[in-house]
């Protein structure tokens, strides 16, 4: 399974640039790679099948397939520095362990490698412990209280040349919290650690192993806060010096460290506050912006008291960039067509794999009338899921036994490779980032049904109707902002676009307003605020504040995004509901089966009559790939209150959804039986149209599986011909006309 596996260093390209290609091959072999374009990549039954087209045969030929290495956990590292010098020294910081029992010991600050050094961690008890080597001998020192999960503990390690001694020591930063957990202990080891490391990075959250790999080895599960070295013994005075703001911090001697990680929160720097213009940089992918030792629940804003979330958050399971080799590198024709292509590569026994990544058109270029907007967003926060292979119970939460596809059980034994925004770190924290710098399953082809798969049977359609469209992507839109809608009388979403960034928002907004026609052909979309990094956009982070439909909580204090400093959670939540944008906001989710929508007395008002041009049946969408119908999975509703304009026709409505669909949480506001007996009432997904101003119009289907059903009976069937129909008019350069709006 997946003898061949890879991932490209870019998922949207333009013609004229160069992509480059890493490969990973199970055992030794030379492939060969053709690229061929994708029409359609959803293989589940009733659905078109794996549709493609070599575009360039041969774009790499008997390519030598190595095995690629990966390493993951999170880490800082700060530069080298000077401290051997001082015949008593101590470091003072605040730690939180999130998984203090672990099956290795785990390193909380170091400096050496497999020579000279010393580090500073947690054993698989969750005992503190000291550990220094001169190169030869290795000695520890460990404390017999174990800490508590989730509780700061203030630190200290007083090293003592003159006697050859070593104290460390624990106390909880809350005493009525863990106020069994204080301990101190104390050795005398004959030598402390000396000159031989001072040449050496200092690194927290793991240890340096002075390999290549893997580089970093025994990583931290939790929270450090104001690592400081001082150049004396430090008493409880200077320990309790860690709970004042890092300016006022009052000390005998200035420090020779001070590392600050409440600076520079939106960045990937850490700053040594005792030496000027020194800093250092997180790697993989550690926490930021999360609450620290300081703080006390006053402010949820990293931004309005930084010092309040000067801690770093560390796991032994993330992963920024696989930083894989490039196995070959193609530049792409500048006239290649805009669309989904892939590298397929096909081994010596006829094993496949197809990297696949978006075509955009090129900068300047003219603009088809039709654009399709992949959702790559959605996919990076689903990317490499594993909520299904690891939670207990999922296999009856949707009613039926649950079946795990051979791409959920290969990441299963593949943690390397990371995880989604739907996982949750080995020390139960939701994850808040994920990258495309390695293999990403949710890009993959016939791996999941509601990402880029799912996305294909809208490609599939149009080009079996002959339309001419572009293919652009969330990542352009991101980046280009109006600029990349420009030119378009009509952008039609895919089945899933769920996760927007306020750019992306801000752009579709502008487009609606200079006459833009959007198509909404899914569900659940526009649900969660994300956010790119600024420097690194192959990077996303998501806070799933307060309410929704989620799978992790997100705790109080870590509700802002550390990339852009933006509130995190539903869009609804933010004050700015999908209703204000498609029409429709989501109401409900369930996976066991979808329905079919019935025509309303709206559908037959003279302003919808293009949309059932050739439409005469009452009951719309009643068959499909997924589920058995055109509305299910995940379902959105209009709502007036919300945001849907007052002029919307809400055509259809569907109807008799199981009791395995339930409400999202934001549409109920208190569990009780009064209540909770209403919730079917609120369990329907809305056909709705409307117009904008300046010539624009919005067409939403409100449902996950509408894409499902447009192939169904070779094309031929009523959800085609109603989408069909909207493409037709959408596209179509006469103005759509804004109705008078009656004033009874």
């Amino acid at each position: 399974m997946y003898e061949i596996l890879g991932y490209a260093d870019e998922w949207t390209v333009a013609p004229g640039q160069t992509i480059n290609f890493k490969v990973n091959c199970e055992y030794p072999m030379a492939f060969d790679a053709d690229l061929v374009r994708v029409r359609c990549g959803d293989v589940s039954r009733g659905a078109p099948g794996l549709k493609e087209s070599v575009a360039i045969p041969r774009i790499a030929e008997q390519v030598k397939g190595v095995k690629q290495y990966t390493e993951v956990g999170s880490r800082a590292v700060a530069p080298a520095f000077q401290e051997s010098h001082e015949a008593r020294r101590s470091w003072i910081l605040a730690i939180m362990p999130t998984l203090p029992q672990n099956d290795a010991d785990q390193i909380i600050l170091s400096r050496g490698g497999a020579g000279a050094g010393y580090r500073l961690g947690l054993d698989r008890d969750g005992c503190l412990f000291w550990e220094q080597s001169n190169g030869a001998d290795k000695q520890r020192l460990t404390l017999d209280t174990a800490v508590v999960a989730r509780q700061w503990y203030l630190v200290r390690v007083c090293l003592d040349r003159v006697d050859g001694s070593v104290t460390l020591g624990q106390t909880p930063a809350n005493p009525l919290l863990a106020s069994n957990t204080h301990a101190q202990g104390r050795q005398v080891f004959g030598a402390v650690p000396d000159a031989g490391y001072d040449g050496l990075d200092m690194v927290f959250g793991a240890a340096a192993t002075g390999a290549n790999r893997p580089a970093y080895e025994h990583h931290y599960n939790g929270r450090v806060d104001s690592p400081t070295l001082l150049p004396y013994l430090a008493d409880d005075v200077d320990l309790a010096q860690l709970r004042a703001e890092a300016g006022a911090r009052l000390y005998a001697t200035p420090p020779l460290a001070a590392w600050d990680f409440a600076q520079g929160i939106d960045t990937d720097d850490i700053f040594d506050t005792a030496r000027a213009w020194s800093k250092g940089r997180i790697e993989n992918l550690p926490v930021r912006g999360v609450p620290g030792l300081r703080w006390d629940s006053t402010v949820m804003n990293w931004q309005d008291k930084p010092d309040h979330f000067a801690a770093l958050h560390f796991h032994d399971d993330t992963l920024e960039d696989a930083k894989w080799e490039t196995s070959f590198s193609l530049t792409l024709p500048d006239d290649l067509p805009s669309g989904l292509y892939a590298a397929r590569l096909t081994g010596p026994a006829g094993e496949q794999e197809r990297i696949t990544f978006i075509v955009r058109p090129k900068r300047g270029a003219e603009r088809k009338k039709i654009a399709f907007l992949m959702s790559t967003a959605t996919y990076m926060a689903y990317s490499n899921s594993h909520y299904r292979f690891d939670e207990e119970g999922m296999e009856m939460k949707s009613g039926h036994f649950m079946v795990l596809y051979p791409w959920e059980t290969y990441l299963g034994e593949h943690r390397e490779l990371g995880l989604s925004m739907y996982d949750t770190h080995s020390d139960g924290y939701g994850v808040y980032y994920a990258s495309r710098r390695r293999p990403v399953f949710s890009m993959h082809l016939q791996c999941r049904t509601w990402s880029l798969n799912s996305d294909s049977r809208f490609l599939d359609w149009l080009d079996e109707k002959g339309f001419d469209y572009d293919v652009i992507s969330d990542d352009m839109l991101h980046e280009e902002g109006l600029e990349a809608l420009k030119g378009y009388n009509v952008v039609m979403t895919g089945a899933h676009p769920e996760y927007w960034t306020t750019r992306m928002w801000q752009a579709m907004v502008a487009y609606q307003q200079q006459g833009g026609r959007l198509m909404y052909m899914g569900g659940n979309g526009f649900y969660w605020r994300c956010a790119y990094h600024p420097a690194k956009p192959w990077l996303m982070e998501l806070r799933r504040t307060e309410t929704g439909a989620r799978y992790s909580e997100t705790p109080a204090g870590e509700g802002y995004h550390s990339y852009t400093g933006e509130y995190g959670g539903t869009w609804r939540r933010i004050g700015v509901a999908p209703q204000t944008l498609v029409g429709i906001g989501t109401t409900a989710t369930g996976f066991d089966a979808s329905s079919y929508y019935r025509r309303r007395p709206e559908s037959l008002d003279p302003r919808a009559a293009f949309i059932f041009e050739g439409v005469d049946e009452e009951i719309i969408g009643d068959f499909g790939s997924s589920g058995g119908g055109a509305a299910g999975d995940e379902i959105d509703r209009a709502d007036f209150r919300l945001g849907t304009p007052a002029h919307a026709l809400i055509l259809a409505r569907s109807e008799k959804h199981t009791r395995y669909y339930n409400v999202v949480p934001e549409e109920t506001t208190y569990h009780h039986p009064t209540i909770n007996g209403e919730e079917a009432k609120y369990c329907y997904a809305d056909l709705v149209y409307y117009e904008c101003l300046n010539g624009g119009a919005v067409f939403s289907t409100g449902s996950i599986t509408w894409g499902a059903s447009l192939c169904w009976d070779s094309y031929q069937n009523n959800v085609s011909r109603i989408t069909e129909n909207v493409v037709r008019r959408f596209a179509d350069d006469a103005p759509i006309e804004f109705p008078a709006i009656s004033r009874e």
